[in-house]
């Protein structure tokens, strides 16, 4: 007989082990089970090895809610991260019921049994198991390759070329030439770390980002602990950092001159004299119209100071058997070049869905509350925010998944399903102008031009309407059905 649990989540990383705390902790009666297709915890934390791998988000927003954290470190490394996750599955017994190395391809909702049949792989051979709602905490992240450009001449280059999602455990770059090619997040981080050892670090970016200094421990964190203990403590802090980052937020995107200005006297104060700020640090789009990069204690900065890093602002020509040359006729000599290029998204985690034997194509759905489907039932999936940690919101969708689970057996529904409004327009997912996310947009599911449609970014606005708004609207449908009353009478309908 094929297996069934009431709720089955699809990936073991922040949000899926977040997803089965939330789980176990508000309806511990529900059976569940998380398939993780690699053979190990933690997802991005324990996919990403590069050098000097961290957090951009300080992780009293990027830990759980429910679990305080309480290292010094407010900018964390990937394996403290990667423990803090550990620790939480060891602690709430979640790592039981987590299947390593099932790998799931397909869904199939039936109406008429009112369940998902999902279709997986393990070791090559394919099964099924049967659930009451489908739970999807893969992120969007595409795991098995990242994003390179078909650089000219990339075959003629004699040096080691690495890409940062598959660092090479056995690189040595003690004491040679490196070029980074990027300017993101994972381009920030590397440098620096690299430049320790390196003999000299070179950042190749196309066009600047916009950087911040911060402080890798959080003065304020650790004077609350003393005063309040690690649990209250923690939540005031979390709100702290929240209220900060919006506003960073907020004025970046209604005063965008002024932080500009703001933004550019700081890569000013931190960089030699006479640097060349405006070519460097001085991007052509406004705050936030891309992520924010996040440098803890100005490492970056550091670096460059002391001459182990440099900056080069041009385009690639090409490759060449010695290292790049660029547009600008310059050329820079390397041993190894690494392409921070960025990343390949990939919508639901590539799962193929059907309901009731209709292909389900994600661009031709909306999503509701940014974590569910229109047209699909008992089905949520979980993606954070562009502008805030991602933890803030995958907290929210499991709490507001929970309080749906449990108005559906309170009131006796097996189904529910978010209806659209035939007279909502849609527009992009994601409004973020972030080279992946433009790359792969069009493969996800729509926004709508009005809420419940709408993916927030807006965390105190998404804790009113998720975690306390009303779970029947005039959106989503719920039906009571049951198996044997289905193949008597038909089904009874009711619409909330």
């Amino acid at each position: 007989m094929t297996e069934h649990v009431d709720v089955l989540i699809v990936g073991a990383g922040l949000s899926g082990i977040g997803a089965a705390h939330h789980l176990q902790s508000a309806l511990p009666a529900k059976s569940y089970a998380i398939l993780e297709a690699r053979e190990a915890m933690g997802g991005t934390w324990d996919l990403f090895r590069y050098p000097g791998v961290r957090s951009d988000s300080d992780m009293h927003t990027l830990g759980y809610r429910f679990r305080p954290w309480v290292a010094s470190e407010a900018i964390a490394d990937g394996p403290a991260i990667l423990d803090y996750i550990r620790d939480t599955a060891a602690e709430a017994g979640i790592e039981q019921r987590i299947r390593y190395g099932h790998k799931v391809t397909g869904a199939s909702w039936s109406s008429e049994e009112a369940r998902w049949t999902v279709g997986f792989t393990r070791d090559g051979v394919a099964s099924t198991l049967t659930c009451d709602f489908l739970y999807l905490c893969s992120g969007y992240y595409r795991y098995d390759q990242g994003f390179t450009p078909d650089f000219a001449g990339m075959d003629d280059f004699t040096g080691q070329l690495v890409h940062p999602q598959h660092w090479p455990t056995e690189l040595d770059y003690a004491g040679k030439r490196v070029v980074v090619i990027g300017s993101g997040a994972t381009a920030v981080t590397l440098v620096p770390a690299m430049a320790k050892s390196a003999g000299h670090v070179t950042m190749l970016q196309r066009s600047p980002t916009y950087i911040l200094t911060v402080p890798t421990a959080d003065g304020i964190a650790t004077k609350l602990r003393e005063l309040l203990g690690d649990k209250r403590a923690y939540a005031v802090t979390r709100w702290k950092n929240v209220a900060v980052s919006t506003l960073i937020y907020q004025l970046s995107r209604r005063r965008p001159q002024m932080m500009r200005k703001f933004f550019r006297n700081l890569a000013i104060k931190q960089l030699p004299e006479g640097y060349d700020v405006d070519t460097h640090f001085k991007p052509v789009y406004n705050p936030w119209d891309q992520r924010l990069c996040l440098v803890p204690n100005g490492d970056l900065f550091r670096a460059i100071r002391d001459g182990s890093a440099s900056v080069a602002t041009d385009r690639i020509e090409r490759f060449t058997p010695e290292g790049l040359r660029l547009e600008s006729g310059a050329e820079l000599p390397a041993d190894i070049v690494v392409t921070a290029t960025g990343l390949d998204l990939l919508a639901l985690g590539g799962i193929a869905l059907t309901v009731d034997g209709r292909e389900i194509r994600p661009p031709d759905t909306m999503a509701y509350k940014g974590m569910m489907l229109s047209g699909v039932p008992n089905f949520a999936f979980t993606i954070g925010y562009t502008n805030a940690s991602w933890t803030l919101k995958a907290d929210l969708v499991a709490e507001f998944v929970c309080r749906l689970l449990r108005h559906m057996d309170t009131h006796g529904y097996d189904q529910c399903t978010p209806w659209p409004d035939p007279r909502v327009t849609t527009a992009p997912l994601l409004d973020f102008e972030a080279g992946y996310v433009l790359r792969a947009i069009d493969s996800f599911p729509k926004a709508g031009s009005r809420a419940p449609w709408r993916l927030g970014m807006n965390y105190a606005q998404d804790v009113i309407t998720l975690r306390h708004g009303r779970i029947e609207d005039d959106t989503m449908r719920f039906t009571r059905r049951s198996v044997a009353a289905a193949r008597d009478r038909g089904p009874e309908q009711v619409t909330a």
